[in-house]
């Protein structure tokens, strides 16, 4: 079968520690171009993958035949360079958040649709083996209906992760646009959705900068969440966890209780009512210091493979959006907002 040939936009850390060498292991594709404004990283990954080094994303578009890329830049260009990806009929793949407006996501999709091409956003916490493991006990019914809800992304911040440290576009407010709920807040507005199939109706804010000196982005958000269904959480996204980082999510059910990430190597556990605990080991999460296969890229692929449109849609992408700039409404007015 004739292999799937894919482009890369931006050769930062989300790149290449995911998507380059996750498209490398898979046998459906060949990698034959990389762009970055930073040639030398691009030529880098070049030379270690095959294929060739842009410093230009249009250039790359303009001289090359691919059948897909992945977006991994700033978050400011995720939306131009998606669209133009899609109006040359390419399949996109975009790192989250998927764009800075909910106009932008609009866009992007009508691009995609316009074209015939796949638009998928890389939510990986779908796609995590305890993420998995705990929709699939949810949707067994066994809990009964979900109540409250707790869920939590948190860690030292991007300067141990990019490539930049702290001098990354992260900080950058005109690149990054939103901060702490950009990068984690939006990671799990997408799970508490899929996880509870459902979606928010309302949210009240308190998003900050706590503690990263030197920048507008916010480092800290608290929110309060009203499921469509009822249920009432909370949702916190943090840059500064700067010992024993979270990736854990709580749900109080009708009968029992479900942990998820909260202890090591018991990666889901469940506590019914009439006293039964259940343990689950799946694998743990994957986190900046230890890396595991994301599942995203297989999934794009198996996509374009299969001709199956990706369950992490653009309008899936969108949905998880537009709950973090309500949360950012919420913030600036200091009022609940319905989505």
């Amino acid at each position: 079968m004739k292999k799937i040939k894919v482009a890369v936009f931006g050769c930062g850390a989300i790149a290449g520690r995911r998507h380059i060498p996750e498209y490398a292991a898979s046998e459906h594709v060949e990698l034959v171009a990389f762009a970055d404004p930073i040639m030398e990283r691009a030529e880098k990954m070049a030379e270690t993958y095959g294929g060739k080094g842009y410093a230009s994303y249009k250039e790359l578009l303009a001289n090359e035949e691919v059948d897909a890329v992945s977006v991994c830049t700033p978050n400011y260009l995720h939306a131009s360079m998606a669209i133009a990806a899609a109006n040359a009929g390419k399949h996109v793949l975009v790192e989250k958040p998927m764009a800075c407006s909910a106009e932008e996501g609009e866009q992007m999709i009508e691009a995609a649709r316009k074209n015939g091409v796949y638009l998928m956003v890389g939510h990986n916490q779908r796609l995590m083996p305890p993420h998995v493991k705990a929709k699939e006990i949810l949707d067994s019914g066994k809990l009964g209906r979900v109540l409250t809800f707790r869920t939590s992304f948190g860690h030292p911040g991007p300067e141990g992760w990019s490539v930049d440290g702290a001098n990354s576009w992260f900080f950058r407010k005109e690149e990054a646009i939103m901060g702490a709920m950009g990068d984690l807040g939006v990671h799990k507005s997408d799970f508490i959705r899929y996880l509870l199939n459902d979606e928010v109706s309302e949210i009240a804010s308190f998003i900050g900068t706590l503690h990263k000196e030197g920048t507008e982005v916010d480092d800290n958000a608290a929110c309060i969440l009203r499921m469509k269904s009822g249920a009432i959480g909370t949702l916190v996204a943090s840059w500064t966890q700067y010992r024993g980082g979270d990736n854990s999510t709580v749900l109080w059910c009708e009968h029992g209780v479900m942990k998820i990430g909260t202890v090591a190597g018991d990666e889901v556990i469940v506590e019914l009512t009439n006293g039964t605990v259940e343990t689950y080991k799946v694998g743990a999460m994957a986190t900046n210091e230890k890396q595991v296969p994301s599942g995203v890229i297989d999934d794009f692929v198996k996509s374009i493979v299969t001709d199956t449109p990706p369950a992490i849609s653009g309008e899936e992408g969108l949905k998880s959006l537009k709950v973090i700039l309500a949360a950012f409404e919420s913030q600036k007015t200091g009022q609940m907002v319905k989505l």
